[in-house]
């Protein structure tokens, strides 16, 4: 029984925690008075939220420490489960008592801005300041994980279990509770900094801070229709660029940077792998536009670079439309959303270390058949904790992981062409865009989009950022706890 009130007390946590988040935006009233309208959207849901979560964190309050390692092992993944869905459900009241969006439309955008995934049903040019902020806090939050915010503030005994079920795979220092600090510490800084050089560019001060905030969590939410192409300015783009793959690196590895390990961070196979492809995708795609849109070679390349580090940071901000682009190019452009950022960072998709574990292991299937079949190989790879053994164990999760990752982004694909009567090529743009959290669109995706299509997408935007199998075990554990209660009542 006292585990089960541990686990009520966590989630009390959690409810405060989501509580204060959602109203945080009416600080921006005191800089935009006519949003004193919205106050009332904002502090109802908080105020509710918080207060639950006291009664809860009350009422289930542990009175020992005693807890039972495998019971919260079992139920971490479910406790994560819980608090990302009450976050997307009490993160899209705010949309929906204001009156700017439907039920439906709400719970959109708020699964969006929590996921960081950055398609959006709102027009931004006719939203209120307070709104604007508000999605691009979400994705700033998000990209952290409400559990890696709870751990930062609150620490148990079952912290461990909880960071691990959120799909973190780092731990920086031996405190898992000042791992999380050191995170947001890093995270805050990068805002402050990207923050002030965007002004220094010239970018208006609030634009300025919503584009950190989502550039750094590989958001892609923007204050203009047409992205961080509206500026026209390549000094913008270029720190844009750099804020996106800071974003898309792994915490590990900017920790590294932080301490001046170089010959550390250049030894990183994600790394690497990162700057082979886009060795390997900038020119083709670069020749591409410059043939087909009738671009200057410079000027194609501007717009390639800075896309093709949008879809594979997962970040979604873009240049120009993709409406007229070459299906080659938008081919490659569905290639680099799935393939996604680093593990341990803020990006979506399948991750590059994967991708990168799953090209070696093709090597290795093909050295296999040329050579001995006595030989005895062992491969490693580098990570920002240094060199790993490539072993049978990581090998299956990667080649699961890869597999289920593609079956259900076929589907989602194949679902999105009967709902919206899209082509093939168009569906798999947008879902390969909800499901590796990106935010580039295609065009299917604004106020007018049918329901249907934004029920897949949402679904795409949660498996992508809980990483597929945080679900399914959340899921199993739900049922598997259902169960358990109906047969104790039958017995």
């Amino acid at each position: 029984m006292e585990n089960k009130f541990k686990e009520l007390n966590n989630i009390g946590k959690l409810m405060i925690l989501i509580g204060l988040l959602v109203a945080v935006p009416v600080v921006l009233i005191l800089f935009y008075p006519n949003d004193i309208q919205f106050f009332s959207s904002f502090v109802i849901p908080a105020s509710v939220s918080v207060i639950l979560g006291l009664i809860i964190g009350i009422i289930f309050r542990k009175k020992n420490d005693e807890i039972e390692s495998q019971y919260i092992s079992r139920n971490s993944s479910l406790t994560v489960l819980f608090a990302w869905f009450y976050g997307f459900f009490l993160g899209s009241i705010p949309f929906i008592l204001s009156g700017q969006l439907t039920y439906l439309q709400g719970l959109y955008e708020s699964v969006s801005g929590w996921t960081t995934t950055g398609l959006s049903v709102m027009d931004v040019t006719v939203t209120s300041p307070i709104f604007l902020f508000y999605r691009s806090f979400m994705q700033f939050c998000g990209g952290l994980g409400f559990i890696m915010m709870m751990i930062m503030i609150i620490q148990g005994k079952d912290s461990m279990s909880l960071y691990n079920a959120e799909g973190h795979p780092d731990r920086l220092m031996p405190n898992i509770k000042r791992t999380a600090q050191v995170i947001f510490n890093m995270y805050s800084f990068f805002l402050i900094v990207g923050t002030g050089m965007y002004i220094i560019l010239g970018m208006p001060a609030f634009d300025s801070m919503l584009h950190a905030m989502s550039a750094l969590s590989t958001g892609g939410f923007s204050t203009q229709s047409d992205s961080i192409g509206a500026y026209q300015s390549v000094s913008i783009e270029a720190l844009t660029i750099l804020l996106m793959i800071i974003g898309t690196t792994n915490f590990a590895v900017l920790l590294l940077l932080a301490k001046r390990k170089f010959s550390q961070i250049f030894k990183v196979s994600e790394l690497r792998f990162f700057g082979v492809l886009l060795f390997i995708f900038v020119p083709i795609i670069t020749l591409s536009l410059s043939f087909e849109l009738y671009l200057s070679m410079g000027e194609s390349f501007r717009h390639t670079i800075f896309n093709v580090v949008s879809a594979l940071s997962t970040t979604g901000y873009s240049t120009l439309g993709y409406e007229g682009w070459p299906a080659a190019s938008i081919g490659m452009m569905i290639i680099l959303m799935a393939i996604g950022g680093g593990l341990g960072s803020t990006a979506g998709g399948i991750k590059l270390t994967r991708v990168y574990l799953m090209i070696r292991v093709l090597g290795f299937n093909i050295r296999k058949r040329l050579s001995s079949r006595r030989s005895v190989n062992s491969s490693f790879y580098h990570s920002a904790q240094g060199k790993r053994l490539i072993d049978q164990d990581l090998i299956s999760d990667t080649v699961g992981f890869i597999a289920f990752y593609l079956i259900i982004l076929f589907t989602g694909g194949i679902l999105i062409t009967w709902t919206s009567g899209a082509t093939l090529t168009q569906a798999m743009f947008e879902f390969a865009s909800s499901l590796g959290t990106v935010g580039l669109s295609i065009g299917l995706t604004g106020p007018d989009t049918d329901g249907g299509t934004l029920i897949i997408q949402m679904l795409g935007m949660i498996l992508g950022r809980l990483e597929i199998f945080i679900v399914l075990i959340g899921i199993y554990s739900g049922a598997s706890s259902i169960k358990y209660k109906l047969h104790e009542a039958l017995q």
